[in-house]
């Protein structure tokens, strides 16, 4: 389900920088700013969630394997 997630935070990611890049071509400035600060925070949310770490594990992996015990 995470997987789904993450697909689906990447694909936002690259319709908002889509959008950003039309409206930007007509003329607007302020919306395309924030559509592009908004996919930049999504972009570093996502590259949090799947950075390894030290030991090799990453925050998804650690969510599929569950609590430990």
């Amino acid at each position: 389900m995470l997987d789904a997630a993450l697909s689906l935070l990447m694909l936002a990611t690259i319709a908002l920088l889509g959008g950003a890049v039309f409206l930007f071509r007509r003329g607007e400035r302020k919306r395309p700013v924030l559509m592009v600060t908004l996919a930049g925070v999504m972009i570093v949310n996502l590259i949090i969630w799947t950075l390894p770490d030290k030991s090799g594990g990453t925050l998804a992996g650690g969510v599929e394997a569950g609590p430990v015990q």
